[in-house]
């Protein structure tokens, strides 16, 4: 059987010397608009060994070009001074949510040759939004001249009977690997390592999800594509590392395919964990009239003759709220819809920005100053994920969340991507 999925070699800090607390930290893409997060965990990081100083937060984006090079140097002096090796193993994972649920996960290594970020794809690992094409280039800086890597990347698997987990933890070690608390409200984490000789019962475990009985049995059809990995979180992290391998590609031919970087680093979560909630993403513009937005929103909204079944749009402005409905949305899902919208106007106004917004009460924050306005709609369910990713293709971009912004995937792991 031809596995999907596979042991690594894991680079940790000894945790004994150096603290965990300060080591870890959320996401790059989280708190976009909200510096002050950013500012906060640097205060408490300093200059101690810390993830946060090897990436680069989205918030700085404008600040890349003095940004990178440190980021490059850092990782590099992390490697030789702080970072151990575990060699060939998994990581079961155990996350204490900040709503105290636990969210269970398997960390290792997927073969980029397997996945595709176009829509339509295939690929036995696909991304589930959009893919921002604009979004890879600066991630791409990062890691193209990168030593290490450390993912956000979580992928969901879609076990209803919950057969990998459950056999992830009775195979890995009693001793944690880690265990501690994650900063400004994380919660906890643990992980426990998996030793290769018990890696291939999870690997089988994972590749039955994907026999043809089961991919009829699950979606209702003959002869589909397997999908065994729809990108949950991460997907332009995921996509960036796929860019730089066809990169290596391009340069190193066939020597590519025996290269660390084939490989990236991700974190496997059951679909159907019971601590796993999908969140909307809402929407808000800068820079623009808000009454003349709605305006123009209300007149797209009654153009639309499609089938599906009705929606709504609250926006937000202000201390204002006004509640929009679309009687005849051509798209299955409201944040399609939304969606469509914001890039045509968009296209039409260069001057507007958009940002992403996690959460309602940041939304109604960030809503408060003058010339921006938020969109505010209700998300889709987590069971029509696979089923959508694989009839109709990715889904329109910053379609969902995993929860809130502070239960994202934390940077712990690490892994040598350069020779």
């Amino acid at each position: 059987m031809k596995y999907s999925f596979f042991p690594a070699d894991i680079l940790l800090p000894d945790f004994s010397e150096h603290e965990a607390y300060l080591w870890a930290v959320v996401a790059c893409d989280q708190f976009t608009s909200e510096p002050e997060y950013w500012e906060a965990v640097a205060g408490k990081v300093g200059d101690a060994p810390s993830t946060l100083h090897m990436i680069l937060p989205e918030v700085y984006l404008s600040e890349q070009a003095e940004r990178i090079p440190r980021i490059n140097a850092a990782m590099e002096k992390c490697l030789a001074e702080v970072l151990h090796e575990h060699k060939d193993c998994m990581i079961y994972v155990r996350r204490q949510q900040s709503d105290s649920t636990i969210r269970q996960g398997i960390v290792g290594l997927i073969d980029l040759e397997e996945y595709d970020y176009h829509k339509g794809a295939e690929t036995l690992i696909r991304a589930t939004e959009g893919t921002v094409l604009e979004r890879i280039p600066p991630r791409v800086e990062v890691r193209r001249n990168a030593c290490l890597e450390m993912p956000h990347v979580m992928l969901l698997i879609d076990d209803p009977a919950h057969t990998v987990m459950p056999l992830a933890h009775s195979l890995c070690e009693q001793e944690p690997a880690y265990a501690f608390r994650l900063m400004i409200g994380g919660g906890e984490i643990c992980g426990f390592r998996i030793p290769a000789s018990r890696c291939e019962s999870i690997q089988k475990a994972m590749q039955e999800l994907v026999t043809e009985e089961q991919m009829q049995a699950r979606y209702g059809k003959q002869g589909l594509a397997p999908l065994l990995f729809a990108v949950g979180d991460g997907n332009h992290s995921l996509a960036t590392a796929k860019a730089c391998y066809e990169e290596l590609k391009q340069r190193l031919g066939d020597e590519a395919l025996s290269h660390p970087a084939r490989y990236a680093l991700c974190e496997v979560v059951n679909l159907h964990d019971e601590s796993l909630h999908f969140e909307p993403i809402y929407r808000i513009m800068f820079g623009v009239d808000p009454e003349a937005v709605m305006g123009e929103f209300e007149a797209y909204a009654k153009g639309l003759l499609g089938n599906a079944d009705a929606q709504k749009v609250t926006f937000i402005w202000g201390e204002s709220t006004r509640e929009i409905c679309i009687a005849h949305p051509e798209k299955q899902l409201t944040v399609g819809t939304v969606q469509d919208f914001a890039d045509a106007y968009l296209a039409a106004h260069p001057e507007v920005e958009i940002d992403y917004i996690h959460g309602e009460k940041a939304l109604f924050t960030l809503c408060k100053p003058e010339h921006t306005l938020g969109f505010m709609f209700d998300g889709m369910h987590k069971d029509e994920l696979f089923r959508t990713v694989i009839f109709d293709g990715a889904l329109p971009r910053k379609t969902f969340s995993m929860g809130h912004a502070k239960d994202k995937r934390y940077y712990l792991e690490a892994r040598k991507i350069s020779n």
